[in-house]
């Protein structure tokens, strides 16, 4: 059962997968992947290829093209084992794939391995992952409006993810974020982003460094009366983001989204109470007469 229940839900969910796969992207990087494998199994071109295979056959790999491909999966495998979403796994193959190529074409041909890496260079440059487009309940801050959102309202715990377009990690937690947020965002507890690769300044005063190097991207900061309670990754004294996976699971458990969320609950309940229930304005009473008035103008008629 524990191995049917994954089958059953990647079946699910592969009419999505394919609609995905098929974006011009990820089609253009596929076929470059495979590029190596193409050229060395097509009749007509691999029989002019240099080879050290002794047999002398040009239209298969050699030794050591076998252990440069066992050798970058080997990496895929380990890479994958902290991916998070589809995009990612799907990512690190086709990372390590164009990286395999580069350097099998430069083996087999300079020439070849040249033209291969300014096709690289190109599709890196002119070419960008689909960035995600689902449902969500996030707010998108500016420079400007993102320290007036956090303090407008004490009572409001937000969830700000510090985020960059050109990271491959953000784009890919983006569904999972998303998904947090449809599950969790009420009036109590909000999420928001904030692009630090186009708002330099929120970068340097939240202190999120962009620099690939310093893995801080992205980065999840939970603000309460305005002012930040925690952040994950933690930074060590040199700069550098600790090691978190942002799994759905891990997000739940630190930043105690559950516990939260009836907080907030909680007080949207009280606050609906102390509402007056009544939605339509009191119909006034009638006056009644007073009886002096009409004593008066009986005895007025009477005189007549």
């Amino acid at each position: 059962m524990a191995l049917l229940t994954p089958l059953f839900a990647f079946l699910y969910h592969l009419p999505q997968v394919y609609k995905w796969l098929l974006k011009p992207y990820y089609v253009a990087s596929f076929f470059m992947s495979v590029a190596f494998l193409a050229v060395r199994k097509t009749p007509g071109i691999c029989e002019h290829l240099a080879t050290q295979r002794e047999d002398g056959n040009s239209c298969d790999f050699d030794w050591r093209e076998v252990e440069i491909l066992m050798f970058l999966s080997a990496i895929v495998m380990m890479k994958n084992r902290r991916a998070i979403t589809v995009e990612q796994h799907v990512g690190n193959i086709i990372l390590f794939s164009k990286v395999a190529n580069v350097i099998l074409f430069f083996r087999l041909d300079i020439r070849m391995g040249l033209l291969y890496l300014t096709l690289c260079i190109v599709f890196l440059m002119t070419c960008k992952p689909p960035l995600y487009m689902g449902p969500e309940y996030i707010k998108y801050f500016s420079d400007k409006t993102i320290d007036d959102e956090l303090e407008r309202d004490g009572r409001v715990t937000w969830i700000v993810e510090f985020f960059a377009n050109w990271s491959p990690e953000c784009q890919s937690f983006a569904s999972v974020y998303a998904d947090l947020s449809l599950k969790y965002n009420c009036s109590g507890l909000k999420f928001g982003k904030v692009d630090v690769g186009r708002y330099g300044e929120v970068s340097k005063k939240y202190k999120v460094s962009t620099s690939p190097l310093s893995k801080q991207l992205p980065s999840l900061v939970l603000f309460q009366g305005g002012k930040e309670v925690m952040r994950r990754p933690q930074v060590d004294k040199k700069g550098r983001a600790v090691s978190w996976s942002f799994t759905e699971e891990n997000i739940i458990r630190e930043f105690n989204l559950n516990e939260h969320y009836q907080k907030s609950k909680k007080l949207n309940k009280t606050k609906e109470d102390k509402v007056s229930p009544s939605q339509f304005p009191a119909v006034p009473e009638e006056e009644e007469p007073e009886q002096g008035t009409d004593a008066q103008e009986s005895e007025s008629k009477k005189d007549k």
